[in-house]
């Protein structure tokens, strides 16, 4: 079996390392060079399960001449809960782990993390999802952002739940500054507790030069930073430049809006902007082309952006279109609102209460709803 894997491991570095002299050097496993080293990790690696070409990639940013590390690493993840394909997944994101001692480096911070509550399929998940926490010191980094995390979603259960979710919090180093800027500028905790809970991204993954500019710019517009609505359009204004942000400006006033519509429909829904160009249009041409309704209705309810179009909005419009034209609905009616009702409320109020039309109409809501199913399997 040694020898079968030594040959595969030969062969794939013949065709990857720069000498033929430096191979078969190294396959003696001299120590005096640096294709030694990757001939003994690649070699050692295929031996434990990785393919060859995962093998030569971890070696590159692997060092060790021994098995005495690595196998105490492997070892300790196996022992810990990790299969082998979450340990290899594991190994090729952090190389880095074969070379340290995880009885100093790893296992104080599973013992940290146990004692908060988390379970073992926690920490598998954790460590598997951003394992690059685990360079960070414990005291100075890890327990830290830990205890920032529970102070605003109070709880240990919660704080894991969070970290589980999003492991990068206990990691880069944006979070502690970004949360600073809200609460100096006045944005509640409640407001950064649904923060960290539903969208922590946010907070971790930009630096802190541009959040200060998106947190004043959403002020400019006149949010109040103690409501949800401010955290959403943090949320649109930190995601896009601002070239993309009048390229969607310019896209709504293509179908009529102002400028001042935009931003009236941006503080009714700010996520509303996060819609793509394409979707915008696409959105718009169905209202105004196909269906001859006004654009101007849009910008009272923009939520509607972001609903689905082949499952909600074109379904749901082509119903009211229909009842439009047999007189069963008044034109005055308020067709925006039909979008935001559930499937069953839409059902009860739209389909079955029209007795005589029920069965005509829930036929065409259903060819509606599987015409994106049918253009993919190509029968239509």
């Amino acid at each position: 079996m040694f020898s079968s894997q030594r040959r595969k491991a030969f062969q794939y570095l013949k065709e990857n390392l720069t000498s033929s002299a430096n191979l078969l050097f190294s396959l003696n496993f001299s120590t005096s060079t640096a294709a030694d080293k990757t001939s003994f990790a690649v070699t050692y690696l295929i031996n434990n399960g990785f393919s060859p070409e995962a093998a030569l990639q971890v070696s590159k940013r692997a060092r060790f001449k021994t098995s005495t590390k690595p196998d105490s690493v492997l070892n300790f993840f196996r022992n810990n809960g990790f299969s082998d394909s979450q340990l290899y997944s594991l190994i090729r994101k952090g190389p880095w782990l074969l070379s340290c001692d995880p009885s100093k480096r790893i296992l104080p911070k599973f013992e940290f993390l146990l004692s908060k509550g988390a379970s073992s399929s926690d920490i598998v998940h954790m460590v598997s999802s951003a394992p690059n926490f685990l360079r960070r010191s414990l005291e100075n980094h890890i327990i830290p952002r830990y205890e920032l995390v529970k102070r605003f979603v109070q709880t240990d259960t919660a704080t894991i739940l969070c970290l589980r979710h999003f492991t990068n919090l206990l990691y880069i180093s944006y979070m502690a500054p970004n949360i600073q800027l809200l609460l100096d500028n006045g944005v509640t905790e409640p407001i950064i507790s649904r923060m960290i809970r539903s969208r922590p991204s946010m907070l971790s993954g930009m630096p802190s030069s541009d959040f200060t500019k998106s947190i004043e710019e959403v002020k400019k517009l006149r949010f109040d930073t103690c409501k949800v609505q401010f955290l959403w359009a943090l949320k649109a204004k930190g995601a896009m430049s601002k070239s993309k942000w009048d390229a969607k400006v310019d896209a709504f006033k293509k179908w009529g809006w102002s400028e001042e519509m935009v931003l009236e429909a941006f503080k009714r829904d700010p996520l509303c902007m996060l819609a793509s160009l394409d979707r915008i249009d696409a959105v718009m041409s169905f209202w105004v082309n196909q269906l001859g309704w006004d654009s101007l209705v849009l910008a009272e309810r923009p939520l509607v952006f972001r609903y689905s179009f082949e499952k909600r909005i074109v379904p749901r419009a082509s119903v009211l279109h229909f009842l439009l034209s047999e007189g069963l609905i008044s034109k005055k009616a308020n067709k925006i609102a039909a979008f935001d009702l559930t499937e069953m409320l839409f059902l009860q109020k739209y389909v079955q209460c029209f007795e005589e039309k029920s069965s005509q109409i829930l036929k065409l809501y259903e060819e509606k709803l599987n015409l994106k199913h049918k253009k993919k399997n190509g029968s239509i």
